[in-house]
């Protein structure tokens, strides 16, 4: 179909929101985006972006051959806890070059484009509902203002409150797992620019450079079940995190020593949504299928979506039937990629025989296992 001057209210103003909506821009509609934050800030935060959402920030223009504010993966070394010894080494997919971004940056990337293509950017909008109409939806907002349009997406994050429009109620399900989020300075240290993945009974810490190598994102994550609080941006205490990991040695002890500020989050989950679209709302990114970031792909899905999403409006007849094609080829890649993370949450954390005999694996077949989730990072939904 002809989606020039078509309109979409975008709800949420994220990585997925702002994608869609320059997706979208670029073919024509008008957009506009409603995020209920005053501004679009970031907390520290760094992220992954692998070869499959790297090619959607190309076809957008939103980075070039030589990203702006990335910073080029080396692969990812695997340590043991107790002294931080290197049990194996992961090289970067083949399927091409993963990128860490801080979140902020990549954030401002894809608002410039998004204003400079002219997307309408609302900020303070809170959404109070969304009411399907004959031939539209209608978003209407907390302080009364409604905006009417020929569909609406809802890319508000993995709590999102349109979801239960199309799924109802539902109860999240905590993972027993707490991540701890941190950034320490990198220009003092000696280390190589690779990820590293270090590995303990029940916990894990992830560390990986940001804006030429002058910060170091710390994830560290643990076992949990003394939770009750759903939430990412909740203030942690410095000294908890290093008493919580006071066993962990080697290069991690140094690093959780020069943190003086972080970040808790605890993982909750709701599946796959069943319902991703009713003709004419739909669900993108982390509204429909939040993932653990054990495969580091949650903003990359969302990359995804925003690219197929608006090619089904290009490719399709009318509106219910392109978020019908969404929904139908999306489904599938989200749900194996979410169940790829889940499984390694496992992985990560192994106990006793369990875990010595999984390093010896990793010895052996770690330079190969990047090919194992090969079918991730070579999809191209540009393609």
């Amino acid at each position: 179909m002809n989606i020039d001057g078509l309109k979409f209210s975008i709800i949420g103003g994220g990585i997925g929101g702002l994608a869609a909506a320059l997706a979208l821009q670029q073919r024509g509609a008008q957009v506009t985006v409603l995020e209920q934050a005053p501004a679009l800030t970031e907390m520290g935060a760094g992220l992954q972006i692998s070869a499959n959402g790297m090619t959607v920030l190309r076809a957008l223009n939103v980075v070039g051959q030589v990203p702006e504010h990335g910073q080029i993966s080396h692969g990812t070394v695997l340590r043991d806890y107790r002294r931080g010894r290197i049990i194996s080494h992961i090289p970067a997919p083949a399927a091409g070059q993963t990128y860490y971004y801080h979140r902020a940056d990549l954030l401002d990337l894809l608002h410039s484009a998004a204003v400079n293509s002219g997307v309408d950017i609302r900020l303070g909008a809170r959404v109070e509902k969304v009411v399907n109409h004959p031939g539209e939806a209608e978003v209407v907002l907390e302080n009364g203002a409604r905006f009417r349009s020929e569909c609406a997406i809802s890319a508000d994050g993995g709590r999102s409150a349109i979801r239960p429009i199309l799924n109802g109620v539902e109860n999240p399900q905590f993972t027993h797992q707490v991540a701890w989020r941190a950034m320490v300075p990198w220009s003092h240290r000696d280390h190589s620019p690779r990820a590293s993945l270090t590995m303990g009974p029940g916990r894990h810490v992830v560390t990986y450079p940001l804006r030429n190598q002058s910060l170091m994102n710390v994830v560290a994550i643990e076992e949990r079940s003394d939770w009750q609080e759903e939430g990412w941006r909740l203030q942690g205490d410095p000294n908890e995190l290093r008493q919580r990991f006071a066993d962990f040695g080697g290069p991690v002890r140094d690093i959780l020593a020069d943190v003086t500020q972080t970040h808790v989050w605890a993982l909750f989950l709701r599946p796959v949504a069943k319902n991703w679209q009713d003709g004419r709302l739909a669900l993108l990114g982390d509204a429909a299928h939040p993932t653990l970031p054990f495969m580091a792909q949650g903003a990359c899905l969302a990359l995804e979506d925003a690219w197929f999403l608006a090619r089904s409006f290009e490719e399709q007849p009318g509106v219910t039937q392109a978020l019908a094609a969404y929904e139908a080829h999306r489904r599938s890649r989200a749900k194996r990629v979410v169940d790829a993370a889940g499984a390694n949450a496992r992985n990560f954390h192994l106990r006793g025989p369990m875990r010595l005999a999984a390093q010896l694996a990793l010895m052996a077949v770690g330079p190969r296992l990047a090919q194992k989730y090969e079918w991730i990072y070579s999809y191209d939904a540009t393609a």
